[in-house]
């Protein structure tokens, strides 16, 4: 039996995944992180992007869109607090181009009363959930899913 450390990982609305895991990677403020049974304790933000869980005796990771948040690695703990988080099946390609159109219509804009800020983040946002859908597609290629 591989080590396995706890993840949680959880948003504002929900609990999104609670389990062992044999690794975790994720994005970090300052490049990918990979996180095994027995890391350093560590808290440091994380940016939008793709969490991937390698759950022991499955095939292929589980996937969670985070939006940013914090992860705190402790022993034996990991647990990311997202400001945002969806499992990766449950994320809408339509809806997430539609989100970045909109932000890149935003920041083009002319307008004075533009939250360049918001809609830079928005843009950040639609952009890695299009990036993780990506990776699941690619994923499911590999193996030949559904």
């Amino acid at each position: 039996m591989a080590m396995t450390v706890h993840v949680d990982i959880v948003s504002a609305e929900e609990q999104v995944f609670s389990g062992l895991a044999e690794l975790v990677v994720l994005p970090g403020e300052s490049g990918e992180l990979g996180v095994l049974p027995g890391h350093a304790p560590l808290l440091t933000r994380i940016r939008p992007g793709a969490v991937r869980i390698k759950v022991p005796d499955h095939d292929e990771p589980e996937i969670i869109f985070v939006a940013g948040g914090l992860l705190e690695v402790q022993p034996g703990l990991v647990t990311v607090l997202a400001d945002t988080a969806i499992r990766g099946r449950d994320l809408d390609e339509a809806r997430a181009m539609e989100a970045k159109r909109r932000a890149e219509e935003a920041l083009a804009s002319q307008k004075a009363q533009i939250d360049y800020a918001r809609a830079q983040a928005e843009l950040i946002e639609a952009v890695a959930q299009l990036q993780t859908i990506e990776q699941i597609k690619r994923m499911k290629n590999r193996v030949g899913g559904p």
